[in-house]
C-alpha cells in the first residue's frame, strides 16, 4: 500500500455552485508536502499546506482535512467515463494504490512514510463543483448509485508526505463502519443510519444524523 501521488489545488473559477473560485483542480506535487491539523472549518483551511478550499461552509477544517481516493477506482471509472483520469482528477489530495479506501473503518488510522499518522473520519458527499469539474450531466446520481465515495481523513501526527511513501494501517476499531456504509446511510440507504452510531470517530454533524433517524424509527 502507498501514495501514487499527493496532489495540491490549483484555484480556478466556479461557475457550478457561484463562487468565486474552487481548489477541485488538484495536480501531482513533486518532492515532500506538509501535512497540518487546520483547525475548524470555515477558514477555508485544509491538511495539506499550499490547497485550500473556497466552499468553506461545506469543505475543510479538522474532520475533512485530506481527501483520499484510489487508484483502482479511478480506473474503473475511465472505464466507464471513456477518457483518461488524471491522480488528482476527483479532486483527492492522496490518490492511493492497494488500499482499500472504501472498506476503510470509521477511525482506522493510517501511517504515511514515517511521520504522518491520519485519521479516517467520513465519506466525499458529491456535490453541483464535482459534477461541473467533470462536465458530465447526471454526474451526482452516477456517484451516489455507485458508492465508492473516497475518505475524509483528520491529522493526527502532522508531518510531511511525499509519492511513493508507504501507508500501513496502524488501527482499526471494534466495530464495522466503512467509508462505504456512511456513504450509503447519508444518501440512498437512510435506514443504516442508526448503525453509524457505534463509531466514536464520525463527525459530529453525522453522528447528530444518526441519532435524529435513530429517536425517529
Amino acid at each position: 500500500m502507498k501514495l501514487l501521488s499527493v496532489n495540491v489545488g490549483h484555484p480556478r473559477p466556479n461557475p457550478w455552485k457561484g463562487l468565486s473560485a474552487t481548489g477541485i483542480d488538484k495536480r501531482p506535487v513533486d518532492g515532500p508536502v506538509s501535512v497540518i491539523a487546520p483547525g475548524p472549518k470555515g477558514t477555508g483551511e485544509v491538511g495539506l499546506v499550499g490547497d485550500r478550499v473556497h466552499d468553506v461552509k461545506h469543505h475543510g477544517g479538522s474532520d475533512q482535512a485530506v481527501y483520499a481516493y484510489a487508484r483502482e477506482d479511478l480506473d474503473r471509472w475511465e472505464t466507464e467515463l471513456g477518457r483518461p483520469l488524471a491522480d488528482g482528477g476527483f479532486g483527492e489530495n492522496l490518490t492511493t494504490l492497494g488500499l482499500d479506501v472504501n472498506g476503510a473503518l470509521i477511525g482506522e488510522r493510517w501511517r504515511i512514510g514515517p511521520d504522518v499518522v491520519l485519521e479516517v473520519s467520513c465519506a466525499r458527499i458529491p456535490c453541483a463543483t464535482f459534477q461541473g469539474w467533470l462536465g458530465r450531466a447526471g454526474w451526482i446520481k452516477r456517484f451516489t448509485e455507485a458508492a465508492v465515495p473516497g475518505a475524509y481523513l483528520r491529522v493526527i501526527e502532522p508531518g510531511a508526505v511525499r509519492a511513493g511513501d508507504p501507508v500501513r494501517i496502524v488501527h482499526r476499531p471494534d466495530h464495522d463502519v466503512t467509508v462505504a456504509l456512511v456513504f450509503r446511510a447519508m444518501t440512498l440507504e437512510p435506514d443504516h443510519l442508526p448503525r453509524l452510531l457505534v463509531a466514536d470517530a464520525l463527525p459530529e454533524e453525522g453522528r447528530a444524523l444518526a441519532r435524529r433517524r435513530t429517536t425517529t424509527t
